[in-house]
């Protein structure tokens, strides 16, 4: 990713697509859409937001993804004011999924398995603390799933003599679309293959109010003690065959 921050710091033009459509690649919807009242969305942040968007956007159910800047306090902020930690952001995905196919236990054990939550403002190479861990929820009720899910997760954790969960974990009303060439931007032509996250090989089982609505096939399509995992799939969703 430093790669590509060189660019921008040269005033280069990236060689992506940079049309303004809000298309998701991948899922052809919109992105920019906000949830109707079958919906909900969440907002993750596990490292680069390019790797982590590829985890959500292949899970059955997911209706679309979008990378962004949250948890800070500039607004509007562009992506070379958040890569030299000044903006108080970090990188995240806005996911949004439709409640009847999915639930949010499922993406929270994506979100905790496909990264290092212990970290704390790096993940893998890439240090700073745009890069920190953080769940921000703007759906209130969904406040008590989620620390439910942290601290089973923190017990999964100390099993494997792991450190304290970093993560930060609040609500918020503002979150900011990155660039159009961020989005989506491991399905792009020419892109860079890169994800810096660093999973800690521990699963997130049962906890207090989960509901997993996806079975163990879906998740046998990732397998974290591969190196950059999420990267050796391919982009399309994962078919749910039940």
């Amino acid at each position: 990713m430093f790669e590509f921050l060189k660019i921008i710091m040269n005033n280069e033009e990236p060689t992506l697509n940079n049309d303004v459509s809000s298309v998701h690649r991948i899922l052809k919807t919109d992105f920019k859409s906000h949830p109707n009242p079958q919906e909900d969305e969440i907002i993750f942040g596990c490292g680069c937001f390019w790797g982590a968007e590829k985890c959500f956007w292949k899970l059955p159910g997911v209706i679309t993804t979008s990378v962004g800047y949250a948890g800070g306090d500039k607004s509007n902020p562009t992506y070379y004011e958040i890569c030299t930690g000044l903006t108080g952001h970090s990188e995240v995905v806005r996911v949004i999924w439709d409640k009847s196919k999915i639930d949010i236990s499922d993406l929270l054990k994506m979100f905790w398995e496909c990264h290092d939550p212990t970290q704390k403002n790096r993940q893998g190479n890439d240090i700073g603390t745009q890069y920190r861990s953080s769940i921000y929820y703007k759906n209130e009720n969904n406040k008590k799933i989620i620390l439910a899910s942290k601290e089973q997760y923190q017990k999964e954790l100390n099993k494997n003599n792991f450190g304290l969960i970093e993560t930060e974990i609040k609500k918020i009303d503002t979150y900011y679309y990155a660039e159009q060439y961020h989005q989506q931007y491991l399905a792009s032509e020419g892109s860079r293959q890169y994800c810096s996250a660093a999973p800690t090989k521990v699963k997130l089982g049962y906890f207090l109010g989960s509901n997993y609505k996806l079975k163990d096939d879906i998740w046998e399509n990732f397998n974290w003690e591969v190196d950059h995992c999420v990267l050796r799939s391919n982009n399309n969703p994962i078919k749910n065959n039940k």
